[in-house]
């Protein structure tokens, strides 16, 4: 039984009740796919961090949980979906296609095997238990990279993303059928990690990410991308960036968001390897140390060093290569930059100092909160929705013309509740945002304002605003949305408009509601 009290919200509480009073009503499959909807409404939200094949994925996940538990080197592993998720006690689960599991036991550096000791072939994915409290919150996916020779391990990605349905004819009679399967599969959210340049293929990506996105595109409601390796830019290729390598990269992030927005909601550089070394345990006392040793050599020496990283494990100097090697592996030239300014700005810093300086100029901190912004603030909504897809799924899935209207008419009931109109915004959203209802491209910035923010004064486009200004603006804007529904739209813009209109009516209410 799903734990009521773990359900993200009202929303969330209302589906899993209208799943369970359609059970009874439905064939036994279906029944038991809405038991795994129940069941995943009760769990955290399913985040999947997604990318190309060497855009940084599995070290970004480690900097996340804040444990080098995803192996980034090229192994069985690195080919397969893997879950992390929370749990009392650390285990790694191997999961079969016909839902065999095998206990396998961490490798000694703490991390899952690069290699599994099974035929890859037969395995569907890997579930991850961790005790760490950041899992408690949230579930990670790590998955195989887009763009790989290894065709099985794109196309287990893009199953997950909603890019591909699994094959047909390979379900077994007594559970849920592959298209079920898929129904209840996949992730609520996606971290799309790119680097410096944006493909078309990425797009096709974000275009195609519809496993829990009320069976429509990714919108900015549950989708944000990050520039990793951001210290790999040169500054002087970006214009405006002057000298400063994180300004440059801030530059590109705004451009690489304006090609793929609407799909994401914002484009945030960072550099995922100095994120994993200081979050992660990597970055050690010895390693501060060394540090210190490097800056206390002469300028010249240190601007030789930091050349290029052939350089600074080859060229004479007082510390040793392999030692240098290991710190190159930690944090780049950048990075090793980075602390040594630290160190000569105050030479009494700690280890414990220098460690919380790097994770700043990582850029990760930015990362977790609009992933708390976009993502968690709106897990209610999200789940909710996906839940939704998910149902309506499974109802089409079943093949029963009788069922398919049941479950239909229950959801619209549910609908029409005054606390489901958050599904209704998302809805709305997604159809804007996927060009299935054309707007003049003001008014779509308006409903992906509206729609994709949690705090009310980025909502109204007033932040800072007093509450005064905030409720005259929503009530402005919920009488002209009525006005565009009713005078000029089309019938499918008045369908979106009616929506806005109730969505500004309803701020403008719960601000007039919370004065004084």
């Amino acid at each position: 039984m799903t734990d009521p009290g773990r359900l993200a919200g009202p929303l969330s509480r209302s589906v899993a009740d209208l799943c369970r009073r359609l059970q009874p009503q439905v064939s036994a499959r279906t029944a038991a796919g809405f038991a795994e909807v129940i069941r995943r409404l009760g769990a955290p939200l399913q985040l999947a961090v997604a990318g190309r094949i060497k855009s940084g994925k599995s070290t970004l996940v480690n900097a996340l949980i804040g444990r080098c538990v995803a192996p980034t080197d090229v192994g069985e592993c690195t080919r397969l979906v893997t879950r992390f998720q929370y749990g009392t006690v650390d285990r790694i689960e191997v999961v079969f296609k016909g839902g065999r599991k095998q206990v396998l036991p961490f490798a000694a550096d703490g991390s899952i095997p690069a290699e599994l000791g099974v035929d890859i072939a037969e395995v569907s994915h890997i579930e991850a238990y961790l005790t760490n409290a950041v899992l408690q919150g949230i579930t990670v996916i790590d998955t195989p990279g887009l763009g790989s020779l290894d065709a099985a391990s794109v196309s287990r990605t893009e199953e997950l993303l909603g890019a591909v349905k699994p094959e047909e004819g390979t379900e077994d009679p007594g559970e849920l059928d592959t298209t079920s399967q898929h129904a209840v599969a996949g992730a609520e959210a996606v971290l799309y990690v790119v680097t410096q340049g944006v493909r078309a293929d990425d797009r096709q990506a974000l275009a195609a990410f519809t496993a829990a996105t009320a069976s429509r595109e990714a919108g900015p409601v549950n989708a944000i991308a990050v520039l990793n390796k951001a210290d790999t830019i040169a500054p002087e290729s970006v214009q405006g960036a002057g000298n400063d390598v994180w300004k440059a990269a801030t530059i590109l992030a705004e451009k690489q968001a304006t090609l793929l927005k609407p799909r994401v909601a914002d484009v945030l550089p960072v550099i995922g390897l100095i994120a994993e070394s200081a979050e992660a345990g990597r970055f050690t006392a010895a390693d501060a140390e060394t540090l210190r040793q490097l800056s206390t050599l002469d300028e010249d020496t240190v601007d030789t060093l930091l050349v290029a990283a052939d350089i600074f494990t080859s060229w004479d100097c007082p510390v040793p290569a392999g030692t240098r090697l290991r710190l190159l592996e930690k944090l780049d030239l950048y990075g090793v930059r980075c602390a040594i300014d630290a160190i000569r700005a105050d030479p009494a810093i700690t280890a414990g100092a220098l460690r919380r300086m790097l994770l700043e100029a990582s850029g990760l901190a930015a990362v977790r909160a609009r992933v708390e912004v976009v993502f968690a603030a709106r897990a209610d909504g999200i789940k909710a929705a996906a839940a939704l897809a998910s149902v309506t799924a499974l109802a089409h899935a079943s093949g029963n013309p009788a069922e398919r209207q049941r479950v239909h008419d229950a959801i619209e009931v549910l609908l029409a509740r005054p606390e489901a109109h958050q599904l209704r915004l998302l809805e709305a959203l997604t159809l804007v945002v996927a060009g299935a209802v054309d707007m003049p491209e003001d008014l779509a910035e308006e409903v992906l304002r509206v729609g994709s923010n949690a705090e009310v004064g980025a909502q109204l486009g007033l932040p800072g605003g007093t509450r005064a200004e905030l409720a005259a603006h929503a009530l402005e804007r919920a009488g002209w949305w009525r006005s565009f529904a009713s005078f000029g739209a089309t019938p499918a813009q008045s369908r979106v408009a009616h929506v806005v209109h109730r969505a500004y009516f309803l701020i403008w209410q719960q601000l007039r509601e919370n004065r004084g």
